[in-house]
């Protein structure tokens, strides 16, 4: 296998395990990963291009616990996948925009999120969400096939428009791609209203039991 094969197999499966991890999570979870996976999103991220940077799964997480709101005034988190398809150049994340938030915070680190070469960077929930992930997706040892860092990116003091099924504009600064506006999806959340009638299919085996 030649040095090129090698390197295209990983970025594929990078996007492949974030996209596993999303399963289970509604969200991927953060770091240089390169790992293999055959499951897709169970949410429907956007994408975009910007140079040699490939977003896939941009979304909104659905809040999962007291600390995040898609209130006005709420703190979410988005989850995205940050491939650099360069050869041997790293790009780095410096800033996040929109005016549906009234700042974006990218984790913990000054200065922004460095892409190192044929690498993905991950970002959703922290936590042991992302060995979970990997688990649901296929992978039999997934503490060795998740990522070890987990990137938490939070939109701060949200504003209106911010709802489950909606999109709305939101720019991503690289320092070499460029810049680049993605039209974000909110997550629906696990857990949606099922409105069931006498029509609907296994409704007579709810009723009558197996």
């Amino acid at each position: 296998m030649t040095a090129l094969d090698k390197s295209t197999r990983r970025v594929a499966t990078a996007v492949a395990l974030a996209a596993g991890a999303a399963l289970v999570l509604s969200a991927c979870s953060a770091g240089q990963i390169t790992q293999t996976s055959s499951q897709v999103a169970a949410v429907n991220g956007n994408s975009a291009n910007v140079g040699s940077i490939a977003l896939r799964n941009v979304h909104v997480v659905y809040p999962n616990s007291a600390e995040y709101s898609l209130e006005p005034g709420g703190n979410a988190v988005l989850a995205f996948t940050a491939i650099n398809n360069n050869e041997d150049t790293p790009d780095k994340l410096t800033r996040i925009s929109t005016d549906f938030a009234q700042s974006v915070t990218l984790g913990d680190k000054a200065g922004g999120l460095e892409i190192a070469p044929q690498t993905a960077l991950v970002a959703g929930l922290p936590g042991e969400e992302a060995a979970e992930g990997a688990e649901a997706a296929g992978q039999k040892d997934a503490s060795a096939d998740a990522p070890a860092d987990v990137v938490l990116v939070t939109l701060d003091g949200l504003k209106e428009g911010v709802r489950p099924g909606l999109t709305f504009p939101v720019t991503f600064a690289f320092e070499k791609a460029g810049d680049v506006t993605v039209s974000v999806p909110v997550d629906a959340g696990h857990e949606t209203e099922r409105h069931v009638s006498d029509t609907s299919p296994g409704s007579e085996a709810e009723g009558g039991g197996h």
